[in-house]
């Protein structure tokens, strides 16, 4: 991807880094970090900033960070906690930074456009986890942790490579977080009434 971004680029980026950063942050922007050092795309040069060393160290640090938090019962739901301020915000960011070359109403529309996707996977990945948590056996979490990672690294990539693809993908997983969001807090309104009828 060049510096000069059509319309189909923005949205692709915002849609994709967006969702990436709502699932994990950290892998997101290390992956575009890392994409930009060797070569393997080339970002606009607001996101150059993500390819120096010291961004990339301190990305790939908090990575292993939430990697190993992840796997944990009850500290992912802690860490998704304080990350609901974190994520959504720093995934409007990127969108904003990346459509650095459009006119200022897309790169608003890009922020604001990220930012509600990044909310949305976030939602969903950390109802998810409360659901999980409530399991005994670790296998379900650890499943869960993997594939979300798996998928912010490849989003992000198709976000660069195939904006348009990308497009589509993030809208159908975006209709799938809101099913399953709905589904999860029928799940949780069920869990509390039976404990505080106990």
């Amino acid at each position: 991807m060049m510096g000069e971004m059509n319309p189909i680029d923005v949205l692709g980026i915002a849609l994709g880094t967006g969702f990436s950063s709502g699932l994990n942050l950290y892998a997101t922007v290390a992956t575009l970090g890392l994409l930009e050092r060797f070569g393997v795309i080339h970002l606009p040069p607001s996101l150059h900033v993500l390819a120096h060393p010291a961004v990339l160290a301190i990305a790939v640090v908090l990575y292993f960070v939430e990697f190993f938090a992840d796997k944990i019962p009850f500290v992912d739901t802690v860490w998704d906690m304080l990350h609901t301020f974190i994520r959504p915000p720093a995934a409007a960011l990127l969108a904003y930074s990346a459509a650095g070359a459009a006119p200022a109403h897309w790169r608003w529309a890009a922020a604001l456009l990220a930012g509600g996707v990044a909310l949305t996977s976030h939602g969903t990945k950390a109802s998810a986890r409360a659901a999980v948590n409530t399991t005994p056996e670790p296998v379900s979490n650890w499943a869960l942790s993997f594939g979300e990672d798996v998928l912010a690294v490849w989003l992000t990539w198709m976000a660069t490579a195939h904006p348009l693809a990308t497009t589509i993908v993030v809208v159908a997983l975006v209709a799938l977080s809101i099913f399953l969001l709905f589904h999860l807090f029928r799940f949780a309104r069920r869990a509390l009434q039976k404990l505080f009828a106990i």
